[in-house]
C-alpha cells in the first residue's frame, strides 16, 4: 500500500474518544460495546484486582495474528493505534486482510497497571519478566489464548522512553522494533527471519515519513520475556515500542506512526506468503541509543567549573491525566547527549525555587538563570 493511502485512513479512522497517554478500561468499554455486533468480543480472564481482561477477533482468514498492548499498563500508545486499526477495519477498508487473517487482539493485558498508570501489575510484576514462572493472572490469560489461538505472528505491543536515539546519534528512535532472540548466542533462525522479514517492510514504509528515526532493540536473550518465550515456540514474534517524536508527550503522533506500522505489515503479511528470505533488510536499521534527555542546560557555574544538568521528565497521573514533572538526573559534561529542549546558561549559576544551586532529584517546572525564570515544562 502506498503510505499516503495509509495517512488517509488514519485521519479518517482516527478514534477521537481515546487520547493522550491514559488509558483504561474505563475509556475503551464504552468503544467496545459498540463493537459488540460486530466483532467476537469476549472477557478472557481477570486480574488480580479482579478487573476483566477482554479479547477480541476479527477477520476470518488463515493466517492468525495475535497483538496484545498494555503488557506495562503505561504503555498506551499502542492501544490508541489498536483502536484506530479496528474502525478501519470495522469500517469495511482493508478488506483483503480480513480475508487473509484472523486477528485476536487483547487491547490492556494489564488492567490495573493501566488504572494506576504503572508498568507492573497490581502484585508489583513486570509482566514481561513472567513468561516462564506465569505466577501472575494477566500472564496465564495471555498464554492461554496463546495455546488456543495457535497464532503465525505475534505482535508485542509496547512504548519506550524519551532517551532513545535511532544508533549513538541525534536522532530520535521515534518507533523501535525487535525480533527476538531465540537462544543465547542469538542464532538467526527461520522464524526469527519471518519477524525480520516483516520488520524491515514496516521500516521501509515509516522511512518515508520518519527517515532515520527508526531503531532496533539490542536481542539480548531472556528466556523470561514472552517476546523472546514466544519465539522459542517458533512463532514469528515482533516487539513494537511506541517511542517520541519531537514535541510530541501526548503520543499522538506516534499512535499515526504505530497505525503505518500495523496496516503496512498487516497488509504484507494479508498478501505474501513470508518466508524470512528477505530478512537482510533489518540490519540496515540502527540499534537503539541512550543519546537523549528531555531538557539540558549546558554550561551551569559549578564551583568554578562548568556542567551541563540533565533533566528526565518524570510521568504522574493526576486525577484522569499524566502530567510531567522535570527532575535533575545528570550533573556532570554530557556531550554525548542531546536534550529535546536545549539551554545555554551561559556560564551562571542554576538555581531553583529557593534560590540554591540546583542539585540531583531537583524537582520543579522552572530554574533560574541569570535572575530569569525559566520553564521547564512540556506540554
Amino acid at each position: 500500500m502506498r503510505i499516503e493511502e495509509i495517512k488517509s485512513l488514519f485521519v479518517k479512522h482516527k478514534e477521537t474518544r481515546l487520547f493522550h497517554r491514559y488509558i483504561a478500561n474505563k475509556h475503551i468499554l464504552p468503544l467496545l460495546l459498540n463493537f459488540k455486533k460486530l466483532i467476537d468480543l469476549e472477557t478472557i480472564g481477570s486480574s488480580v484486582l479482579g478487573e476483566p481482561i477482554y479479547g477480541l477477533k476479527i477477520g476470518n482468514g488463515n493466517k492468525r495474528v495475535l497483538m496484545w498492548s498494555q503488557m506495562h499498563g503505561n504503555e498506551s500508545t499502542t492501544t490508541k493505534a489498536l483502536f484506530d486499526l479496528l474502525n478501519t477495519l470495522l469500517d469495511n477498508e482493508l478488506k483483503h486482510i480480513l480475508e487473509a487473517c484472523t486477528l485476536y487482539i487483547i487491547p490492556i493485558l494489564n488492567p490495573d497497571g493501566a488504572n494506576a498508570y504503572t508498568r507492573v501489575n497490581a502484585n508489583e510484576v513486570d509482566l514481561n519478566r513472567d513468561a516462564q514462572n506465569l505466577s501472575q493472572p494477566e500472564s496465564k490469560v495471555l498464554r492461554g489464548v496463546f495455546n488456543a489461538f495457535k497464532p503465525h505472528f505475534c505482535y508485542n505491543l509496547h512504548g519506550q522512553r524519551t532517551i532513545f536515539s535511532a544508533g549513538k546519534t541525534n536522532k530520535l528512535a521515534t518507533v523501535s522494533f525487535l525480533a527476538p532472540a531465540q537462544d543465547e548466542i542469538c542464532t538467526i533462525t527461520p522464524t526469527r527471519k519471518v519477524a525480520m522479514e516483516v520488520i524491515g517492510v514496516m521500516n521501509e514504509a515509516l522511512h518515508e515519513v520518519i527517515p532515520n528515526q527508526i531503531g532496533v532493540y539490542d536481542d539480548a536473550f531472556n528466556i523470561n520475556c514472552v517476546g523472546d518465550s514466544f519465539q522459542c515456540k517458533n512463532v514469528p514474534t515482533i516487539l513494537f515500542e511506541a517511542g517520541h517524536y519531537h514535541d510530541d508527550y501526548e503520543r499522538e503522533s506516534v499512535r499515526a506512526l504505530i497505525y503505518i506500522s500495523y496496516v503496512s505489515s498487516l497488509d504484507y503479511i494479508s498478501k505474501t506468503d513470508v518466508d524470512g528470505s528477505l530478512y537482510e533488510t533489518y540490519f540496515k536499521i540502527p540499534e537503539n541509543g541512550k543519546c537523549f534527555l528531555d531538557v539540558i542546560i549546558r554550561n551551569a557555574e559549578f564551583n568554578d567549573d562548568l556542567l551541563d544538568i540533565g533533566i528526565q521528565y518524570q510521568e504522574r497521573l493526576i486525577g484522569n491525566k499524566v502530567e510531567f514533572m522535570p527532575k535533575v538526573v545528570k550533573i556532570e559534561k554530557l556531550k554525548e547527549n542531546f536534550g529535546h529542549i536545549e539551554i545555554d546558561a551561559k556560564g551562571f549559576k542554576v538555581l531553583g525555587d529557593s534560590n540554591l544551586v540546583v542539585d540531583l532529584d531537583y524537582e520543579n517546572v522552572f530554574v533560574i538563570i541569570n535572575n530569569e525564570k525559566i520553564a521547564l515544562f512540556s506540554k
